[in-house]
């Protein structure tokens, strides 16, 4: 810790204080946590906040190294730019960010917007260079820019940018640093049946027949009224299945701590469980699980690919 100490002599302020603007969307945020865990190790009392879209807020609340939590609700108000309520809360929102300076502001979504958002920030602002950077006119509005590979995980690519812009070496495997506490004792399987794009579902048929292979209870949350249609057709068709009200992203990761196991699809919430440390199998059937599937948790396995969708024996022989 020496080492790191002489490393950050240049800061000014006796505590370093940090802030991560990564918003959304919620795979992209649990990608985020091995990152603000690497900041927390090599910086011994850093205050660290983060800028993060309201639905996900409930994730950087999780890690205990995360000081302040500050929403900010881009997508909505977008859809109601023009109301007084609307604007007086971006006012309120920018308030509150400026109203701390900062050592270093880290932009780990790498968009426009992001970019935008750390513009409000008073500190020296970080981000990915042109060649890196999702949108690489976001990399003009930062102060330092940084590359980092395309190619390597996004896990990977958050940990690289935090650790040139604080200047130290990732070097351990990734520590998501999240937890629940369970108060019941883990039992049955979660299987998240929603995803983002048609492609990436997984057959009803497999869902029933993986279901019956499988210790009950199974229980099968959803997001959408299309979903809950899908959840609810998978349980009519097995024992002791139940579809559950709609749940808030606390309740879904407490459910997750006290399941012996989540099969999902490429989805944010399969992101979640597995970070949590849950036994986790990721399906994945039209995206690449090497850049964006689950990563570092060792108990999470990932399988199939696009265009190759895993067959149920693939997820038994992984669960034996």
């Amino acid at each position: 810790m020496a080492t790191i100490a002489a490393a950050h002599s240049k800061w000014l302020s006796p505590t370093l204080k940090i802030l991560f603007v990564k918003t959304s969307s919620l795979g992209d945020v649990v990608h985020h946590c091995p990152a603000v865990s690497d900041a927390a190790r090599a910086i011994p009392g850093a205050a660290i906040d983060w800028v993060v879209e309201e639905p996900f807020a409930a994730v950087a609340a999780m890690h205990p190294a995360v000081r302040r939590v500050i929403p900010v609700a881009v997508r909505r108000w977008r859809r109601a730019w023009w109301r007084a309520a609307v604007r007086a809360e971006v006012g309120a929102f920018r308030r509150s960010l400026g109203a701390e300076h900062y050592d270093v502001v880290i932009d780990a979504q790498s968009l426009i917007k992001s970019a935008l958002i750390s513009r409000l920030a008073d500190g020296r602002r970080h981000g990915m260079d042109r060649a890196s950077a999702r949108e690489p006119l976001a990399a003009c509005f930062y102060d330092v820019r940084h590359a980092v590979p395309r190619g390597a995980h996004a896990v990977e690519r958050n940990r690289r940018l935090t650790a040139a812009a604080l200047g130290f070496a990732p070097g351990t495997p990734p520590d998501y640093g999240l937890s629940v506490l369970a108060a019941e004792p883990a039992r049955g399987a979660v299987f998240l049946t929603m995803t983002s794009r048609a492609d990436k579902l997984w057959p009803e048929e497999r869902w029933i027949e993986l279901g019956r292979s499988l210790a009950p209870p199974v229980v099968l949350p959803w997001g959408s009224e299309a979903e809950r249609g899908r959840a609810e057709r998978i349980a009519a068709a097995l024992p002791q299945a139940s579809v559950p009200r709609q749940m808030t992203l606390d309740q879904l990761a407490m459910l997750f701590a006290r399941s012996l196991m989540v099969i999902g699809l490429d989805t944010g919430l399969t992101h979640l469980a597995a970070a949590l440390g849950t036994r986790t199998v990721g399906l994945y059937c039209g995206s690449d699980p090497a850049l964006t599937g689950l990563y570092g948790a060792p108990r999470a396995t990932n399988l199939g690919a696009a265009g190759q969708a895993p067959e149920v024996k693939d997820v038994l022989a992984v669960l034996a």
